[in-house]
């Protein structure tokens, strides 16, 4: 039961934060002027490095936090933070950078003939949000081997899922439409915000800062 939480928890979370039908159809537009071939190429090199950098990330994360002093509970804390920023961003379909490019670094990307490294392995698939859901998924493991495979597993499901929406960029584009990519997004936004302040409230509950101020407060008057 816990393996089929994890994986649906994973799966979600690495689907909102990666994005995989928004940077398709942003991929479309800024590829536009290459080849096939080459469109195909670039997207096969973005996502393999993309999926490099996450699973990086997922398994020297924790350790690095933990050299600089950050526990898992605050680990949990920002995370969430972070990640409900992104999902309040999909709800109301803003673009904030957490997910997509910024208006300056797809001003430069425009410029790029070969765009696998940058903007799409990273910070279109590989960005701040799937970075951060990446090291917390693993972290809320608490070193179960089963649920930590489980974990990179559907990373690497998304990325898979990811590489598909890249080959037929063009045609989610036509198929789905600006409406469509919203609602879509905000589906899974809707997600990923109760998945955020669930990890919150599990890092703040772990912190033990509740229990501290229940026992600081005030006995009130009988």
């Amino acid at each position: 039961m816990r393996v089929l939480t994890t994986a649906a928890v994973a799966f979600a979370a690495f689907f909102a934060t990666i994005g995989p039908i928004d940077v398709a159809v942003m991929y479309a537009a800024l590829a536009a002027g290459a080849s096939p071939a080459q469109r195909r190429a670039m997207a096969v090199r973005g996502t393999a490095l993309a999926g490099a950098i996450l699973i990086v990330f997922a398994l020297a994360g924790e350790p690095l936090l933990r050299l600089l002093g950050i526990t898992l509970p605050a680990l949990r804390t920002a995370g969430g933070i972070l990640l409900l920023l992104i999902g309040i961003d999909m709800v109301f379909a803003r673009d904030s950078g957490g997910t997509s490019t910024t208006a300056a670094e797809s001003r430069e990307a425009k410029r790029r003939h070969d765009l696998s490294v940058f903007p799409l392995a990273t910070p279109l698939i590989a960005g701040p949000g799937a970075i951060g859901a990446s090291i917390l998924l693993i972290a809320d493991a608490e070193g179960d081997v089963l649920a930590e495979a489980v974990v990179i597993g559907m990373l690497v499901l998304v990325l898979l899922v990811q590489l598909a929406c890249l080959l037929a960029a063009s045609y989610l584009n036509q198929l789905l439409g600006v409406t469509g990519m919203h609602v879509i997004a905000r589906v899974f936004g809707v997600l990923l915000c109760a998945l955020a302040v669930q990890f919150v409230f599990d890092g703040i509950a772990a912190s033990g800062l509740t229990g501290a101020v229940v026992q600081s407060a005030p006995a009130l008057p009988q």
